[in-house]
This record gives structure tokens, C-alpha cells and sequence, in this order.
């Protein structure tokens, strides 16, 4: 089988890499086209899987308008040559679009609610759409729920196991607590009008956590020389061996709040945004999810001075994985199904 995958985002590398390895193994042809965001291309790079670049992309909405012609033509004259039988994607308007205009499936991935702009590029020409159990929207006879997390495409224990070695590369001892603070850009378009944690806040956050823990920071843009100071600098691909020891983690990034309640680390997630899979952590005591900074402090107190707090989240962990399946073995008995057909 030929399977075209377009990628728009470092996450999106995870969700697919060891879908593309069981593949490649069992003989089936890849292509794979990705959008230059953050780190994605550098990603890829290091789990040695080729790709081939659309280019940055835009952030207004008249500049993501006019790359959509742009990306859609450049997959397209790929896809010409390359031959798929289906595309595979999370939520891509550009391998959707495509797909229909050369007549062959489209199977992608949303977890993102309220991500109306881009489902309405996307949705009409799909065959069909994988989500969480827990999305809160019903995106009719296309969607096909799946009792799992997208995160655990990558961070299920069958894949994942991690290294006390990301202490020598952060160059700490192994018995030192650490915090991880992620702040994000605000440019994707389903991120228009929304907001996190203020520059004071986040300062706040720096000067309170400093005075027991090591303080590093992820960030997709250029911070004040105060808190660039704390930016964390390792391999790409190490984030989640970070995450999984860290002491707690507090940032406005739905992803990784989401990547360490599968990891069993303690998460605060700060953001107007919200979405089901948000909620049903939430509900299982998996993550705190706060709207606006107001109280944020005030828990951030009460956590760090919980005595075996890392324990009672990886035993909470070690409950909800056994409810779940393995994402990455369902997409690839999908495609053998598919491919039997």
C-alpha cells in the first residue's frame, strides 16, 4: 500500500512515527509532506523519516488562505507521481483537499474543538474521522470514536519508557525536583481571540517555583532576557523524558498538560481554550484546568506542598491506562483491514 501523510505539527510527528515504522516494516510505501512549524522538521529529522517541506506556513486568516492554494499544489504534483491509494493526517485541509481531487481516501484525526475554521477545509472532503471518546462534538457519520488519547500514540508504555539519563543532559542531579512552564505563541488559527498566562504571571511563576525547584521553560517564541535565562535547551526529541520526571508542570499548552497525565506527572493547564479530552482528565483528577490565572498561586502551593504527590499521580496514571487501548495498533489493523479490501 501507499500511504500519503501530511504533518502540521511537531505533535503531529509523534502521532504517526511508530505508525510509520510498523508500516515501512510490513512493506507499505510512505510519503510524507510537512509544514516548517517549531521543531517539527528537526523532529523528523531525528527519527530518520523523510519528508518533503510545504514551507512555514502563515498566521493571518488571509495568509493562511492564500498557502492553502500554495501547500495544496505542491502535495498535489507530489501525490501525482507518488500514487497513494489513501492519505493519512491530523485534521489537514491540504492532504484532505488533495485526496478528493485525485479520488483516493482521506483518513484523519481531530481532538481539537473548537477548531471550527479549519474543520470546515478539512471535514467535507474526509472519509474519515478519528476522535478521542471524549470529544465533546459530533461530526456525523464520518467520525469513528476510539477509546484512547492522541497522546498515547507515542507516550503508551508499549513505545515509551523514560530515561533517568535526561538528568545528565539537563544537567542536574537525579534528586533534584525541577518545573517545566510551557508558553505558547497564540498564532494557530484556532487560538484567535483566546489568551493563557500574562507576562507577569509567568514571572510570578518564576520567582515562587525558584525557591525549592529548578525552573526550566518551553517556549515557542522570544521571551524577556529575565526568563530567557530559564529556557530549557536539549535534543528535540527528549521533551517527554523531561516531562516524565518533572516535578510538575505548569503551562498553557492543551498538549503537553495532556502528555503528562499520560506520563503521571502533576499538570496545570492555563487557557480560555478547552475541549473534551481537557475535561475528562480533569474529571479523573488527571490534570487542574484553570480559565484564567485567578487562584492559580494558591494551587501551585497546595501541590508543591502535597507530600507524595508524583506518587499518587502515577498510581492514578497506572488506572486510566488500563481503560485505554493502544492508538497506534488500531490505526495500523484500520490500514491492513484497508488494505485487504
Amino acid at each position: 500500500m501507499k500511504i500519503f501523510i501530511d504533518i502540521g505539527h511537531p505533535a503531529h510527528v509523534h502521532y504517526f512515527k511508530n505508525f510509520i515504522k510498523i508500516m515501512k516494516s510490513k512493506g507499505h510505501q510512505i510519503m510524507l509532506t510537512s509544514r516548517e512549524k517549531e521543531c517539527t522538521l528537526e523532529l523528523l529529522d531525528s527519527y530518520n523519516i523523510n519528508y518533503n517541506s510545504r514551507g512555514t506556513g502563515k498566521n493571518s486568516i488571509l495568509g493562511k488562505i492564500l498557502y492553502l492554494a500554495q501547500a495544496n499544489w505542491f502535495i498535489y504534483k507530489l501525490a501525482r507521481k507518488f500514487k497513494p491509494e489513501i492519505f493519512l493526517s491530523m485534521a489537514s485541509p491540504y492532504a484532505a483537499q488533495v485526496s478528493w481531487l485525485l479520488g483516493r481516501p482521506h483518513i484523519t484525526f481531530d481532538d481539537t474543538e473548537h477548531a471550527v475554521f479549519a474543520r470546515k477545509f478539512y471535514k467535507f472532503f474526509s472519509d474519515v474521522i478519528f476522535t478521542p471518546f471524549c470529544f465533546n462534538k459530533d461530526l456525523g457519520p464520518k467520525q469513528i470514536r476510539f477509546k484512547s488519547y492522541m497522546e498515547l500514540f507515542y507516550l503508551h508504555p508499549k513505545y515509551f519508557v523514560p530515561s533517568k539519563n535526561i538528568f545528565s543532559i539537563l544537567n542536574i542531579d537525579s534528586q533534584k525536583q525541577y518545573v517545566v512552564l510551557r508558553f505558547i505563541s497564540w498564532n494557530a488559527s484556532h487560538d484567535i481571540g483566546q489568551h493563557g498566562l500574562d507576562l507577569e504571571m509567568k514571572r510570578n511563576l518564576v520567582k515562587k517555583l525558584q525557591k525549592k525547584h529548578k525552573v526550566f521553560i518551553s517556549s515557542e517564541g522570544q521571551m524577556p532576557d529575565d526568563l530567557e535565562k530559564y529556557r530549557i535547551n536539549i535534543p528535540v526529541n527528549k521533551i517527554h523524558h523531561v516531562l516524565a520526571f518533572a516535578s510538575l508542570f505548569i503551562g498553557e499548552s492543551a498538549t503537553m498538560a495532556q502528555e503528562c497525565a499520560m506520563l503521571g506527572t502533576p499538570a496545570i493547564y492555563v487557557s480560555s481554550i478547552n475541549c473534551g479530552t481537557l475535561h475528562e482528565l480533569e474529571k479523573n483528577d488527571l490534570l487542574f484546568g484553570f480559565r484564567s490565572s485567578k487562584g492559580l498561586l494558591k494551587k501551585i502551593d497546595k501541590l508543591i506542598d502535597q507530600k507524595n504527590l508524583k506518587e499518587e499521580f502515577k498510581n492514578r496514571n497506572k488506572q486510566m491506562l488500563n481503560s485505554l487501548i493502544d492508538p497506534t495498533e488500531m490505526l495500523v489493523d484500520y490500514f491492513q483491514k484497508h488494505n485487504s479490501i
